[in-house]
């Protein structure tokens, strides 16, 4: 992915260069569990999922990781200010995540140089996972 290292590079509308994970897995899921120790039977026993009639589903922060992934990959975290996110579908195994975005604005305040913008997941079948939007404070030129 390109990183926008300075406010200059940042241009309103652009698109920013999706990043596309490879499908989800149940040993990712059962990982994930592990590592944040939300072991919820929905997201590691396809049997509880399959019981209520939606299947077995993914962390939704699991997701906001990708989404975290792409963004950290757009813009150097450390001028990363702010990354709001809602969930708005499941996301199940077997399914490729593709995070994409677009810068929707820019301003100049005191000795900021602020830099704004969009960002979606969706799946495989282009069903909406996530919306959300980052603020970003860059130097204006670059580093």
């Amino acid at each position: 992915m390109e990183e926008i290292r300075s406010f200059n590079q940042a241009v309103e509308g652009m698109p920013l260069t999706s990043l596309t994970k490879a499908p989800v897995t149940h040993l990712q899921l059962v990982r994930y569990a592990g590592a944040s120790g939300d072991f919820n039977p929905l997201h590691i026993d396809p049997e509880s999922g399959k019981a209520i009639g939606i299947g077995q589903i993914a962390h939704g922060m699991l997701i906001m990781g990708f989404v975290g992934q792409a963004v950290t990959g757009w813009i150097p975290k450390k001028y990363l200010r702010k990354l709001d996110a809602r969930f708005v579908g499941m996301t199940h195994p077997g399914d490729i995540v593709t995070v994409s975005g677009v810068i929707t604005g820019k301003k100049t305040e005191i000795n900021r140089h602020r830099v704004f913008g969009d960002v979606s997941a969706k799946n495989q079948n282009g069903d909406l996972l996530v919306t959300g939007s980052f603020m970003a404070d860059l130097p204006e030129l670059d580093p």
